[in-house]
């Protein structure tokens, strides 16, 4: 399928791909994926070119989900990603400033990893790839945050996006690497990327976008492929939408009361980031099944359980506005203990939910390959979103 046929406005159905941040967690994103590229591969044929840009329309990412969507839009396949992540998680986290080393001490006190590992990597990966470039096989949305105007900029390859290539912006010659660079820039790990913007904007400087509502960007690219100011103007409906979302696994939070009585300044500003983006995430999702016809329904919290029985159409029409599938995992114990038939201190863990643990990433891997096994049916990709062929 041609890129243009990809971005169409067209009613045929179209099919889109997110992507959750989540550092090193990506690894585990791999396994799902790996799993729905050999589920859509038999449905179309068995053919060995075939990949995911092939049958998503659009396919995006927040930080580390920036990452694996672009490689995936430029038709890369599942496994080369994944041998290519795993290298580069190496890299880009196994390389801390250090602290005693006076001339780096600005850098240390603004960011934890030195970036050029990361830079160096992405441009091996991209090159000269603009956001613009006809080497991008299907749409792409990299979500990032602008800082200096603390505004969520989801960058787009639509050649009718409003600040793709005009007097407002000229966003079609962002060079991907940098593009995905801003998106991966989260606070305390790297130092924001600066970008030349374009349309008399100036320069702007770019963090994670995952320090927003969107680290899980289900919704946001939801909002990007229908609303009219966005350029796609896809049609709503159960049979017109499939929206396939992935995750980077789940943590419980369960600490004692008096615990959290005790915390001081610091204990506070190292919780609350991920305390407002899991809410985030929740509330994305809790969205999401209240819109869709959902076969992977996750129960919200103990009063509203998984919405199956509410639709936010009901009244109306009472017909679902797309169709929603959610991957993801809790990583705590008792569910590692029985998908991998081994038994997990509290110290694992802690160490697989760590974003910056490159150690982890293999059997984040392999975490994600197993429980996309018992969670991924042939029968969530209906015949409805066939590609025509």
């Amino acid at each position: 399928m041609t890129l243009s046929a990809h971005l169409s406005n067209e009613t045929s159905p179209k099919r889109i791909l997110a992507l959750d941040g989540g550092g090193i967690r990506g690894a585990l994103t791999l396994g799902y994926l790996q799993r729905i590229e050999d589920i859509l591969r038999r449905q179309h044929g068995g053919g060995p070119g075939f990949t995911l840009s092939d049958y998503f329309d659009l396919i995006g990412g927040t930080s580390t989900g920036s990452i694996i969507a672009s490689c995936l839009a430029i038709g890369m396949k599942v496994v080369d990603i994944k041998n290519m992540y795993m290298d580069l998680g190496g890299r880009i986290f196994g390389k801390k400033y250090k602290w005693w080393n006076i001339f780096q001490i600005d850098d240390v006190l603004k960011a934890g990893y030195n970036e050029a590992p990361l830079e160096q990597e992405l441009q091996k990966a991209f090159g000269d790839i603009t956001l613009g470039s006809d080497k991008i096989k299907t749409g792409l949305c990299i979500v990032t945050k602008r800082a200096d105007t603390n505004s969520v900029w989801p960058l787009l390859n639509h050649p009718g996006g409003k600040y793709f290539n005009s007097a407002d912006g000229t966003n079609k010659d962002i060079l991907l690497w940098k593009a995905v660079r801003a998106s991966s820039a989260a606070p305390t790990y790297f130092l924001p990327q600066l970008i030349e913007v374009g349309g008399g904007l100036g320069t702007a400087a770019f963090v994670d976008g995952g320090v927003s509502m969107a680290n899980n960007p289900a919704l946001q690219l939801l909002m990007v492929a229908t609303l009219k100011g966005f350029p796609f103007h896809w049609k709503m409906g159960a049979g017109n939408i499939l929206l396939v979302s992935v995750g980077t696994g789940l943590s419980h939070w369960a600490k004692i009361p008096q615990e959290v009585s005790k915390n001081n300044l610091l204990n506070w500003a190292q919780q609350i980031p991920d305390m407002l983006m899991q809410d985030a995430s929740w509330n994305n999702q809790a969205i999401l099944q209240w819109l869709s016809s959902c076969d992977t329904r996750w129960p919200i919290d103990g009063e509203i359980g998984d919405l199956k029985d509410d639709l936010i159409t009901s009244g109306g029409d009472n017909k679902a506005l797309l169709s929603y599938l959610r991957y993801n995992l809790w990583i705590e114990a008792n569910t590692l203990n029985t998908l991998m038939n081994k038994t997990y201190t509290q110290k694992q863990v802690d160490d697989l939910d760590e974003m910056s643990n490159a150690d982890s990433r293999f059997e984040l891997y392999e975490i994600g390959s197993k429980d996309a096994a018992t969670k991924i049916a042939e029968s969530h990709f209906p015949d409805t979103f066939k590609i025509a062929q």
